[in-house]
């Protein structure tokens, strides 16, 4: 059912889009249609990262499906970010941090738990990625709102470039150790036979074209969706806080929402986890660094500063989400309490 619906969206969103942009339609109606679009884009793109995680396991698919999932929003980050919107896409960072450990894990989280009473997931993945949470949003994101008081503003966009390259050269190490020296050390019991079960929606080619193609088009569409949001912002009394937290972090992860869930659904812990805490480091520690140092190449630049309650709501979810997942477990009321602590960072963010 769900299919049919991104597949409707998609077959008259994608059309509709480029009309609409041509006739030039009203920019609130664009909005929601860009958004829509972007929405059912990413649902393909999470169906074809599934048929890939079938064939290559649990790791390396909810890898895929974190990558480009995110590659939706470093795309209209980028736009962003050539539009001069910084503090849209400093929001949409905070947005996916919040949105993919609280949102996306809550709802794998609360939907699995409705069918299964206890759900595992490896333990020592859990473990090994609270202390890179720790140090990607607390250390590499408070640090420079901290040493910043006391610096110029040159002085800051350089303390922010190093922490990106410290980053980035991190985040390629984790992989390293993941998926080159360890894989396989710390596997969960039944991790390298559950894919093996079920046959791939689409075959390997198929869903790397798909890939391609919704890559494509969503850069597209996202550059004329950038155009929209300030128009929108006003007309609503919205912030760019709240639209950059809330509107283009869901539109922008809505591949992650689908897949993480679908896969809690079919009890694949190891896949949703992955999907959901994978994706936070991978905005951490990749797309954050990515867009701080493509910055650089546009009139204005973006050091790595968070306002703070953007920095309290990131840190707040990171403990929270560590708590609840290093034992290895979930249920549907550990997933109901990451849920309600978005909705009351989301009310926060909106009234702010």
């Amino acid at each position: 059912m769900t299919n049919k619906i991104f597949t409707l969206m998609l077959i008259f969103g994608v059309p509709l889009s480029i009309i609409g942009a041509y006739l030039h339609w009203s920019r609130i109606l664009m909005f929601i249609l860009y958004c829509l679009t972007i929405i059912a884009l990413a649902g393909f793109m999470g169906r074809a990262t599934e048929s890939l995680a079938i064939v290559a396991g649990p790791r390396i698919g909810g890898l895929l499906n974190a990558t480009f999932g995110n590659a939706v929003e470093l795309i209209i980050s980028i736009f962003a970010l050539k539009a001069g919107l910084v503090g849209v896409v400093l929001a949409s960072i905070t947005g996916s941090v919040l949105g993919n450990l609280l949102l996306v894990a809550g709802f794998s989280f609360f939907m699995g738990g409705l069918k299964y009473k206890r759900q595992e997931f490896n333990v020592y993945d859990a473990r090994n990625n609270s202390g890179l949470l720790i140090f990607a949003v607390i250390v590499a994101f408070v640090i420079p709102e901290v040493f910043s008081i006391n610096m110029k503003s040159t002085e800051t966009l350089t303390l922010s470039v190093g922490i990106s390259f410290i980053l980035i050269f991190l985040y390629l190490a984790a992989l390293f150790f993941k998926l080159v020296t360890h894989r396989g050390v710390y596997q969960h019991e039944d991790e390298s036979e559950g894919h093996l079960e079920e046959e791939p929606e689409w075959g390997k080619g198929k869903a790397i074209a798909i890939l391609a193609i919704s890559t494509v088009v969503v850069a597209y569409i996202s550059e004329h969706l950038v155009h929209t949001i300030e128009y929108v912002a006003t007309s609503f009394g919205w912030t760019e806080l709240f639209i950059g937290v809330i509107i283009i972090a869901i539109v922008g992860n809505a591949a992650e929402h689908a897949s993480a869930v679908l896969m809690a659904y079919k009890n694949k812990m190891d896949i949703a986890v992955e999907i959901a805490i994978g994706s936070t480091l991978q905005v951490a520690m990749f797309v954050a660094p990515v867009l701080v140092l493509a910055s650089l190449f546009f009139p204005t630049s973006m050091p790595l500063l968070f306002s703070w309650p953007e920095l309290t709501a990131m840190v707040s979810s990171v403990f929270l989400m560590i708590i609840i997942s290093n034992d290895g477990e979930s249920n549907w009321f550990e997933g109901l309490t990451l849920i309600a602590a978005y909705f009351i960072m989301g009310l926060g963010f909106f009234l702010l």
